[in-house]
């Protein structure tokens, strides 16, 4: 898919859910639990020496999952992710280089922003959907509200991360600028090390009821 075919893939699904998996054995039950909750979006951090063939994992073993890679901070790593068949790229900064390569490369890309500064840089590069990260720390739904003003008429859209749960979530979403949200909470380490994968599907069957609600 091209950088704004997948935008609009992921403007439809409302949700992705962030994951940290050191487990290859772990990552189809996990797929597959976020599915059943119709959770259709990942962003799978590189953050073990799993991660890559996890993303190599999924995307083979479950198509109907859209697969992304998270904390992309070299373009070495972009490189990676595009060869394990990952469909786009997010950094929690705006990071030139891997801009510069994906570009390149024609491949899906969501710089992370945080300050007027961070979206301009981005808008300079043709980015138009921005990773608003942390979302909590960096002001939440007040700074997402003040940022509209002079960016929303430019195109930007943003895909908030940090701090957001079950409890918030809705807020975020009726956003007009948000294009979905990033869940770390609906699949947290301790619940894939547990094999708690019932109570995943449980968690993303709640986000998902916020989206159709």
């Amino acid at each position: 898919m091209t950088a704004a075919e997948t935008e609009k893939k992921i403007k439809a699904l409302r949700v992705v859910a962030v994951l940290t998996l050191d487990s290859i054995e772990a990552a189809v039950p996990l797929a597959d639990a976020l599915l059943e909750g119709g959770i259709e979006a990942i962003e799978l951090t590189l953050r073990t020496p799993k991660a890559l063939d996890c993303i190599r994992t999924i995307t083979k073993e479950r198509p109907a999952m859209l697969v992304g890679a998270g904390t992309v901070l070299k373009p070495l790593q972009l490189e990676q992710v595009i060869a394990a068949g990952a469909a786009f790229a997010v950094s929690p900064g705006m990071n030139h280089a891997v801009s510069d390569a994906a570009a390149a490369a024609g491949f899906p890309y969501f710089p992370g922003v945080m300050t007027p500064s961070d979206i301009e840089a981005a808008l300079a590069k043709g980015h138009r959907l921005m990773k608003f990260f942390p979302a909590e720390t960096a002001g939440g739904i007040p700074m997402l509200k003040a940022l509209a003003g002079p960016y929303a008429p430019a195109g930007v859209s943003f895909l908030p991360l940090g701090g957001i749960n079950i409890e918030n979530a809705k807020a975020y979403l009726d956003l007009p600028t948000t294009a979905a949200i990033g869940g770390s909470w609906l699949a947290p380490p301790d619940l894939i090390k547990s094999g708690k994968f019932d109570e995943i599907r449980d968690r993303a069957t709640a986000c998902r009821n916020l989206i159709v609600s």
